[in-house]
Formats: structure tokens, sequence, C-alpha cells
């Protein structure tokens, strides 16, 4: 069994376990005691007692609790009373997603199972009194095939331990040694998450942490060594540079494909991670907007965990129920080009800028993700593919019958005649999949873009906007400057 070194050159050298670029899709959970006051962010409470506090955060605490209110006094409103976890467990199964990441400990400090380094300030000292992460664990295994993950912060806003080691420019290591990563360890090896997804580590260098240490001790003597998959939040210095997988910040997604795999964390709630009872419809996104994100995504060689926020009794809102059932049924019929597979040659088509590809493993099928259906037109246009006389088309979710088309009138791409298509027919019902056999071996030389891992840091959660179309605009801008 290959062992390995507490050091960056021998850890990064660890193959990714297959299962997780297989799974694609994966769910994220945020439920703390964010959950309980509900305004503004799973960041409330630094929001509100923090550096430079958001006013209509105090303006709201002042009108609605009493004046000697604190954060703590949420914890025994934190009942979790409708926690109901194999009900959790059958909607992820249902959304289609591979793995769930729940979050075991916030920036808050509050466990939300019986950690021993978190006295009184654990789910089951303090509110439900029970231990969310194990029943969670139990359900999504026993009901499911979906790997299991926990989501760790490493910091704490307000532990004076925490605190006293960056004051001292973290020179010391009292928080670290004789919490964070006890406590680390104590969830892994109890819970045995196939996920260790890290966080709040962005104010020490990886040293502070002793990263290499934990991830030489986790890929070589913890339970789950073989399978887990750990992410790239190990120390200021390490996002998009060390770890497993790489997630650079909170909504990544680059437009261009990166040779390391990563992930795009994103929420449906575009502004907050926990669950906001402030939200306005207009707030979440469309099961467009999903699906969107899923398919550029996944084109440029990520996964994309989704996340939702379940409310302080412990249900997921509907509207997060809606947008995972409607993905679920989404994947059911076009996951074939979703699952297993792997980048394409091109990612974005070349003239249709909503159009996004993957391939089979074995490269025999090509499948073309139309965002956008047309209006006012019955052919779709696609610069990337060369056809053969031998090519076929068909579209995932209808029944079957291969579509005519034609060579575009340069001599490369395919025009696909879609007259005989009835919308309202199709199993889909939003982004719809053309699967391409029998095309010709492309040997067109693409410019390379190299991803700039140097100037990008972990942001805090809940701030961080990466603009998609930003990022596509610069893969455009690039293309043509190599062209």
């Amino acid at each position: 069994v290959q062992q390995y070194t507490p050091d960056w050159t021998s850890l990064d050298a660890r193959p990714l376990p297959r299962w997780y670029d297989e799974s694609k899709v994966g769910i994220f959970i945020h439920w703390g005691l964010y959950s309980v006051p509900a305004i503004a962010s799973e960041w409330m409470w630094w929001e509100w007692k923090g550096k430079n506090p958001d006013q209509s955060v105090i303006d709201y605490m002042a009108a609605n609790y009493p004046p000697d209110w604190t954060y703590a006094d949420f914890g025994a409103q934190f009942r979790a009373d409708l926690y109901n976890p194999n009900e959790w467990a059958d909607l992820f199964a249902a959304s289609g997603a591979k793995y769930v990441v729940l979050t075991s400990k916030h920036h808050e400090g509050y466990a939300m199972w019986p950690s021993t380094y978190s006295f009184n300030w654990n789910s089951m000292h303090v509110g439900s009194k029970r231990d969310l992460v194990g029943e969670l664990a139990a359900a999504v295994r026993n009901r499911t095939n979906l790997v299991f993950g926990l989501y760790y912060s490493l910091f704490e806003w307000f532990n004076p331990l925490y605190l006293r080691d960056k004051s001292k420019n973290f020179t010391s290591q009292d928080y670290s040694k004789t919490k964070a990563i006890p406590e680390l360890k104590e969830m892994i090896e109890t819970y045995k998450p196939e996920i260790v997804w890290s966080d709040g580590e962005w104010e020490p260098y990886a040293a502070y942490w002793n990263a290499t240490q934990v991830l030489a001790w986790l890929y070589n003597e913890s339970p789950v060594k073989t399978t887990v998959v750990t992410n790239d939040r190990w120390g200021r210095e390490t996002s998009c540079k060390h770890g497993g997988f790489y997630t650079c910040s909170d909504r990544f997604n680059p437009g261009h494909l990166i040779d390391h795999k990563w992930e795009n964390c994103f929420t449906i709630d575009k502004q907050s991670w926990g669950y906001r009872r402030t939200a306005n419809i207009a707030d979440y996104m469309t099961i467009e907007e999903v699906l969107s994100e899923i398919v550029t995504t996944v084109s440029t060689g990520g996964n994309a965990l989704v996340n939702v926020g379940p409310n302080m009794h412990g249900k997921i809102p509907p509207i997060f129920q809606e947008r995972l059932q409607q993905m679920g049924s989404w994947l059911k019929v076009n996951g074939e080009g979703i699952y297993l597979s792997v980048p394409w040659k091109y990612q974005n088509d070349t003239i249709n800028s909503d159009v996004w590809y993957t391939s089979s493993k074995d490269g025999r099928y090509v499948y073309a993700f139309l965002l956008i259906w047309p209006k006012n037109t019955t052919e779709i246009i696609l610069g990337a593919p060369l056809t053969s006389a031998s090519t076929v088309v068909t579209i995932l979710g209808s029944n079957g019958d291969s579509l005519q088309w034609k060579t575009a009138n340069s001599g490369r791409g395919i025009v696909i005649d879609t007259s005989n298509i009835k919308l309202h027919l199709l199993e889909s019902q939003w982004v719809w999949t053309f699967r391409l056999t029998n095309l010709l071996t492309d040997n067109t030389t693409l410019p390379t873009i190299q991803q700039t891992t140097s100037t990008v840091q972990s942001t805090p959660r809940g701030n961080a906007n990466i603009s998609f179309s930003s990022s596509f605009l610069l893969f455009v801008l690039l293309c043509v400057y190599f062209m």
C-alpha cells in the first residue's frame, strides 16, 4: 500500500479516488445555529459582533431580542424538532446527486455531533440533544448509494485560544493542537466521511494547522485512507495549489478546462449558504440556472456541489426540495452525458455559446448540451463537431429516432434539423442533450489556457460570487488572441 510523507510533493501525488470524478454532482448542506436567527447569512454572528458589523443585523437584533441576548442563547432554540434524516436521504437520492456533504461545524464553532472537544457547545448538549451528524450518516448509508462526506471549519471566529494564537501571529498553536486537529480526527474516526471538506483555513499558513501531517495520517492510517477525497483549503497558501480536488473560491467556475480535478460549490439561494427567512423568490436560482451551472462545470472538468440550507426545525424548505427534484428528473434523462463523462476536445461550442460538450470515456459518444432552445428557427448550428458520412444525431429523452442533419456551409460543423421535434413531448423540460456518434477525429490544435493559481485565495463563505460571464468573456478573448 502506498505510504505518503507529510509534504506537499508526496501528498499531491496521491491519485484521486476514481469514484469522485465519476460522481459529478453532490449536495452541500449548511445547517447550524445560524439557522435559528435565519437572517443575513450563516455569517450572522460575525456580521453582528465581528469587525465592521452589518448595521441592519444590529438593528434587527435590537428590535427583536432582549438587550442582553447573546449568540449562545440561540443554542436552546436549535431543537431540530422536525428533523427526519430518512426524509433528507430520500430527497438527496431523488436529486440524482452521488454524494452529500454536511457542515459538521461552521465558523461559529457549534459542533453538530457530541464532540468531546466542544463541551457544552454541541448538538447533544445544547439544542436538539441529538447526534445530528450521526443520524444523517446512518440514513444516507442505509437508504441510498450516496457517498457521505463532512465539512469542517478549522477556525472559529471567537474561540479565545484561536484569537490568542492569532494575536501572536500564529507563532503558537494552542488552538490547532488542542482543539481543531484532534476534533477533526475524532470526527473522521467516528463517522468515517469519504469527503473531508476543509474550510476556515485562510488566515494562518498550512503549518499552523499541521496540514501535511493531518493529510498524511488521513491517507495512511485513517479508517477511510483508501477512499477519502479532500479539498484544497488547508492554509492561506494552499487554495488552488495543494490537497485533493481544487475549490479555489466559492462558486468557482472558470469557464475553461482545468487539468486538475476541481469542484464548483454553489448555493441555490444566491445570497446565503444557510437558511434565510428573509429571502425572496428572486434570490433563488431557477432550475435552468442550476442546470446551466452543472453542465458548464462538468464540461470543463469539474464536479458540482449544490447547496441547500435547512431551517432550524430540520426541514428543507420546499423551494430547495423542488430544485433538487427537478435536478433529479433532468439527470434521470440526461445523466448519460454527465456521470462517468470526460471533457471533450471542445468545451463550449465555437459558434453557439449556448452549447457545451462532454464525451463518453471511450470516445464513442459526444454530448452537446443546449442551454436555451432557440426560437423562430428549426435548425441548431454547431461549429465544433467534425462530421462523417455515418454520423448519427439523437436527442436524449425523445423516442430515439435519429435527427436529420447536414454539414455547415463552411465545411465544418453541423446543422441539426429540429423541425420534427415537439418540445412538449420530450422528457426534458430544460437543457437538452444531443448525442452525436461517429464523428471524425479532430486534429486541430487548440490554444492552451494556463490556469493562474498563485493569486487565487479561498474567500470567506458567503462573500465570493465569481461571475461566470466574466470568466467566459476572458476565455473568448484569449481564444481570439491565440488564433
